[in-house]
């Protein structure tokens, strides 16, 4: 891309920079102004107040005189019952103090009829404004016979003050324009804002020269920067013959910045997840945030890890980032993000990657295959690695057999999915992306199911429907119905199979495991028990330490109470 000089501008292609010097006068010019309009308008809005009060005094003295007037028409009337006189005599004793353009004084009816209406300009009939009088009504009914009043009419706003007088049953009132009333506060605003402009365009031509001589070697750094932007590279920026003053020292800054910055960045980037680097990206910040989502979570444990712990010592570090290298590389590959790792357990949430968040579930069990065969290949490497020791030394010490047996690495998987909480909790000085939710549980027990049913992985009813939706080369044969340790009722756990891998003879195993449970969660263990005997799976097992020699509860129903994680 292109980096030119045209006049007062730098321009990257067909884009212009501006200046520092003219950012920094017409930032100072926009907050002289903001200062000045504000100033101007918190004066009118004072001055508007303080003409707000003396006009409502006015209206006050003038509503009272107008009363007094009222009072004496009525008992005019009273003795001559000449309504027209007095009304007539009512128009023109409020006439004189209607000075402003629909100003107005007026008697009101319940009905909506004017007693009277005085003014120079407006020549109304009827009350316009139906929901002011029915207030006005309402406030007499509670025994408030006076008091301030603005109704709307021909699209206008009028404020004022109203009595009622008890004798012509009618509300006095004396009322200005709210638009006319003001137009005048307007008109010197205007006025002395115009004023403003003009002094801020010689106050902006003068800090622009001052500036510009001030800040003439930016433009060296300028130039630095632009080249830099065109090869998307950070470099040194050359300050030879520099003046001693802040900007080179801001140069100098940079050049100590640039050379670790990148560094910076690939620390970051393997310590959040994909989602949070985005948004850090897209945001430029990260903030103390979460929110509900429907999210798919696995979770991961790798069995038998006390025993590793204890034979290996401090080299099980190493056998955990041989399997996490290879085992967090596929779940990303899934578009998932790994959440926590806590020793041997992994926790990983698939669906909040934005534009990856289709067929979550179907990625999560995948990912979850991966796993095992990241930890099958794991096996094997050691396997080769045992034959070839035994075929140097001929055979193994006890020491290195308990070392083959810790590191031949077994993992389980357990996968549940739904409405969770997924954002950043903790503090502004150290926070952590985190997945909270029964589901997260939910997941976590599920694993645990892995070592009893002996099986790889396990799913629940969910996972298995939202897989099924996008595709159909997974089988998912239902293992059981568990209640497991801190739930209240029963859900069935399935393991998900590549129909490609089913050969006939586990394709009969699974038919005769599913008619094993069938006769298992109806009762009849006996028959259930035969069956789990032939089936051949390993899963079988659990049920024939349960049901061997034993009866169903008198209330069975087909749920089994987990009583430990």
């Amino acid at each position: 891309m292109a980096v030119q000089k045209s006049g007062f501008f730098h321009k990257v292609g067909s884009t212009r920079v501006i200046p520092l010097y003219g950012k920094i006068a017409v930032l100072f010019v926009f907050f002289l102004l903001v200062s000045n309009f504000t100033t101007n308008y918190i004066n009118l809005i004072l001055n508007r107040a303080q003409q707000v009060k003396l006009m409502n005094e006015l209206l006050v003295k003038e509503l009272k005189e107008n009363y007094i007037t009222a009072s004496t028409q009525f008992d005019v009337y009273t003795y001559n019952k000449n309504l027209p006189d007095s009304q007539k005599t009512l128009i023109q004793s409020a006439l004189p103090g209607l000075t402003r353009k629909n100003s107005m004084a007026f008697g009101l009816r319940d009905d909506g009829s004017f007693l009277y209406f005085a003014s120079p300009t407006l020549k109304w009939k009827t009350f316009p404004d139906q929901e002011a009088l029915n207030h006005l009504l309402e406030l007499q009914k509670r025994g408030i016979s006076e008091g301030p009043l603005t109704f709307q009419a021909e699209g206008r706003t009028f404020f004022g003050y109203y009595k009622y007088h008890a004798g012509w049953k009618a509300f006095l009132v004396r009322a200005e324009d709210q638009e006319v009333f003001l137009a005048a506060s307007w008109t010197i605003f205007y006025s002395i804002g115009f004023l403003i402009l003009i002094l801020t365009a010689i106050t902006l031509f003068l800090s622009i020269m001052v500036l510009k001589r001030l800040f003439r070697y930016v433009n060296h750094i300028t130039d630095s920067l632009m080249k830099m932007q065109k090869t998307q590279e950070l470099s040194m920026i050359e300050l030879k013959g520099a003046p001693n003053d802040d900007i080179t020292y801001l140069g100098l800054s940079f050049n100590s910045l640039s050379a670790t910055i990148q560094n910076l960045m690939n620390i970051f980037r393997k310590f959040v997840t994909q989602d949070v680097a985005y948004r850090a990206y897209k945001e430029r910040q990260i903030r103390l945030e979460g929110e509900k989502q429907e999210l798919t979570i696995l979770f991961t444990d790798i069995k038998g890890f006390t025993y590793m712990t204890e034979t290996l010592g401090n080299d099980i570090i190493k056998l955990l980032n041989l399997h996490y290298d290879k085992a967090i590389r596929h779940i990303q590959n899934r578009d998932g993000i790994v959440g926590s790792i806590i020793g041997d357990a992994l926790l990983a949430v698939f669906g909040t990657i934005e534009g990856a968040r289709d067929q979550r579930a179907l990625k999560a069990v995948a990912a979850a295959y991966e796993i095992q065969a990241v930890a099958e290949e794991l096996r094997k490497v050691m396997m080769q690695k045992r034959g070839d020791l035994i075929l140097e030394q001929g055979s193994l010490k006890p020491e290195e057999e308990r070392v083959f047996k810790a590191v031949m690495i077994e993992v389980g998987v357990g996968i549940d999915g739904g409405e969770v909480f997924y954002g950043n909790i903790g503090s502004y000085v150290r926070m952590t992306n985190t997945v909270i939710g029964d589901n997260v549980n939910s997941a976590s027990r599920l694993e645990g199911l892995t070592r009893i049913y002996r099986v790889p992985v396990i799913v629940s009813e969910s996972i298995k429907n939202e897989v099924e939706t996008d595709t159909g080369d997974y089988y998912f044969l239902e293992l059981d119905m568990v209640q497991v340790k801190g739930k209240t009722e029963g859900k069935k756990v399935f393991w998900p199979v590549l129909r490609r891998s089913i050969d006939e003879d586990l394709k009969n195993s699974f038919s005769q495991y599913g008619k094993a449970l069938r006769a298992y969660y109806e009762g009849d263990w006996r028959t259930a028990e035969d069956a789990f005997k032939i089936c051949g799976l390993e899963a079988a097992s659990v049920f024939l330490e349960r049901i061997s020699g034993a009866e169903p509860p008198q209330y069975w129903n087909g749920v089994w109470t987990m009583t430990s994680k």
